[in-house]
């Protein structure tokens, strides 16, 4: 099942599974996708962490019937669906993968589906889609060379190996590895911050990221200059720069 919870302006959407290690059914995608569906029309929730229960984040698909679990899952989106990244709809909130435990292979492609993770020091990561005879469908060829190469990708995808957490860390799957009960502190807190932004600058400039992150020719430099100037001819605000600014300022002397 899943299961939600809310922190003020942060939502938990909860993989609540245990016994199975979190698997996945094609009735708890539906249901995933509806609660962020949910979140993303409530314009109190400013934010979304994703995390599994205990003791696992994700096993992926469900094996005891897996020709049926992939039916399910295929048809448990909206037909025509882009999911810009992994196993669901693009969320329209920043959402913060908070990976607390094994996370694998359809797993693995439900938190690549995350704007960033961060960790557990109990967490593991591995695509054992070969190994179970399956190819990956909830974009695994796409965004995990993205965030670790494509060499240390193809040696997750082709050995079925695990990665623990630190190592996940070094090659830049994960942002941070935080002490096991410490997790959904810290992720919280990071959903907190982006809560405090101006929601549309946060939509923004995810949509940014998504157009222009992974071009590097001379037009996404021309292309990031227009959607700057667009941005400030139409919603820059010069009488609350300064107090913005002098936010900055305090909050960055209290981070030191």
């Amino acid at each position: 099942m899943i299961t939600t919870e809310r922190d003020g302006p942060v939502a938990v959407v909860i993989i609540d599974r245990p016994e199975a290690r979190n698997a996945l059914t094609g009735a708890m995608v539906a249901s995933m996708a509806e609660a962020f569906a949910a979140f993303d029309a409530d314009p109190t929730v400013r934010a979304v962490v994703l995390t599994g229960r205990d003791p696992a984040f994700c096993a992926g698909l469900d094996l005891t019937d897996l020709t049926r679990t992939y039916d399910e899952v295929a048809g448990a989106l909206p037909s025509g669906t882009v999911t810009g990244g992994g196993s669901l709809p693009r969320a329209g909130k920043p959402l913060i993968g908070a990976v607390n435990g094994p996370t694998v292979t359809g797993g693995l492609e439900l938190a690549l589906g995350c704007d960033f993770l961060i960790a557990s020091e109990r967490a593991t990561f591995a695509d054992t889609h070969a190994r179970v005879g399956v190819m990956p469908a909830g974009g695994m060829t796409i965004r995990l060379p993205q965030l670790i190469g494509i060499n240390r990708a193809r040696q997750m995808s082709l050995t079925g190996d695990f990665v623990d957490a630190a190592t996940a860390r070094d090659w830049g799957l994960v942002n941070e590895v935080f002490p096991h009960g410490s997790l959904l502190a810290r992720a919280s807190g990071l959903a907190r911050a982006i809560a405090e932004i101006d929601p549309d600058a946060v939509s923004e400039m995810r949509s940014m990221y998504d157009t222009l992150a992974f071009r590097s020719d001379a037009e996404a430099y021309r292309e990031e200059e227009r959607w700057s100037r667009r941005w400030m001819r139409e919603h820059f605000d010069p009488a609350s720069f300064g107090a913005r600014r002098e936010g900055i300022i305090e909050r960055g002397s209290a981070q030191q």
